[in-house]
């Protein structure tokens, strides 16, 4: 039988994260993964599943010695963002360098993050990875909690992650209750060469059924889409011809790139916001999409779990050097606390601005468009929402 002080279930983007911030701390961490990432080289045609880095989770990715790797791999910063109302007179945009900051994030692969982190924590000597394992069972005693794999093994923890994702194995086995809500939408994302340049701007456009994202890949007419919608409407949009498909892309993004050509398969996948009633318990902690999920909106969700493990990493570091028991309820309750309330001003934030802007009512018409317009022409209110964007208002102490 091993025995660690943590044990993270998921190597995703968030586990990792999480692994490599406890390095140092005189920890012995093991991460449990389905499957090892994919180690091969990125193809031409860039990964369906990207991520909208902001600034917060690039200091976090620094800090952990895995920024420059991430860079080298594939990243394309974005300048400026633009977000409008189709067929009508509200829109906001700003850049970065209005207001001092070198660019607003980054658009990188999701494939791209998790092999430079994997790559990190496998080099650290307090991390042990463990692929492909499945979690069995977890028995919870009173100073450690006992892991089964499928394969046999056993191993204990003084405290257990869960970073399994949305459908978490060990947030349902410790019978943790889940509130979550459909959103009514299914996300279709794409790789579309365009016949403009992007400038490197990332955009966002309302329509009366959907929301439709173009983010910047480094190439100047290549972007990720994120394209919410009714689920028939996704599936019937992903099933047509490229050239049905490339019109229809361009007249809902009101021909603002020009002609667009899809350069890669499609893929829809359902839209639901969760939300666990507890981010912790004696023994347990949630992050990243085991606690929350939230909808693409604003590309939140893996800053949001960026953030979760920043949160942890500190709290355990502080716990650890006042010589406490990191797996106490009784201390956890202060992560808790905090990425609770995170998670909460997101997801409510993320539900109404979709309120707001869906469909095609007249009033709440004029009241979206009235607001972007304010938004865009009031002082002081553009410095805020960049600083939001980037995620300078909910950074953890240690990464101010």
């Amino acid at each position: 039988m091993q025995s660690f002080d943590v044990v993270i279930a998921g190597g995703g983007m968030v586990g990792l994260a999480l692994a490599c911030s406890l390095q140092g701390m005189g920890l012995r961490i093991a991460v449990l993964e389905h499957q090892e990432p994919d180690a091969s080289a990125l193809g031409e045609c860039p990964e369906l599943r990207v991520s909208a880095i902001n600034a917060a989770s690039e200091r976090l990715l620094q800090h952990i010695g895995v920024w420059d790797d991430i860079l080298a791999r594939r990243a394309s910063a974005y300048q400026g963002m633009e977000v409008w109302d189709r067929d009508s007179f509200g829109k906001i945009a700003f850049r970065a360098d209005e207001y001092g900051f070198s660019h607003l994030g980054h658009i990188i692969e999701n494939k791209v993050i998790q092999q430079a982190l994997w790559q990190r924590a496998s080099q650290l000597p307090d991390i042990t990875l463990m692929a492909p394992v499945t979690l069995k069972d977890v028995a919870w005693g009173e100073n450690e909690a006992f892991v089964t794999l499928e394969d046999g093994r056993m191993l204990t923890a003084r405290l257990m992650v869960g970073a399994d994702g949305a459908q978490s194995w060990l947030r349902q086995h410790a019978d943790i209750p889940l509130t979550f809500w459909d959103y009514g939408h299914s996300a279709l994302v794409a790789t579309i060469r365009t016949e403009k340049p992007h400038d490197s701007v990332a955009r966002q456009v309302f329509h009366g059924d959907g929301i439709l994202a173009f983010l910047p890949f480094s190439d100047p007419h290549l972007s990720s889409i994120v394209w919410s919608l009714p689920p028939d409407e996704a599936q019937r949009l992903a099933g047509l011809g490229n050239d049905d498909f490339n019109k229809a892309l361009a007249m809902a993004f009101d021909l603002r790139l020009g002609v667009c050509e899809v350069e890669s398969h499609r893929q829809t996948f359902p839209l639901v916001g969760r939300y666990a009633r507890s981010f912790a318990a004696q023994r347990l902690v949630l992050v990243g999409d085991a606690a929350h999920t939230v909808h693409p909106l604003a590309g939140q969700g893996v800053n949001l779990g960026f953030m979760d493990a920043a949160e942890l990493a500190s709290e355990l570091k502080r716990l650890q050097r006042q010589g406490k028991d990191i797996g106490q309820y009784l201390y956890l309750r202060r992560y808790e606390r905090r990425r609770k309330h995170g998670a909460a001003v997101m997801l409510a934030g993320m539900q109404g601005f979709r309120d707001l802007f869906e469909g095609n009512n007249p009033a709440k018409k004029l009241l979206r468009d009235i607001g972007l317009t304010l938004a865009d022409n009031l002082p002081g209110v553009k410095p805020t929402l960049v600083r939001q964007a980037m995620g300078l208002n909910d950074l953890p102490e240690w990464l101010s």
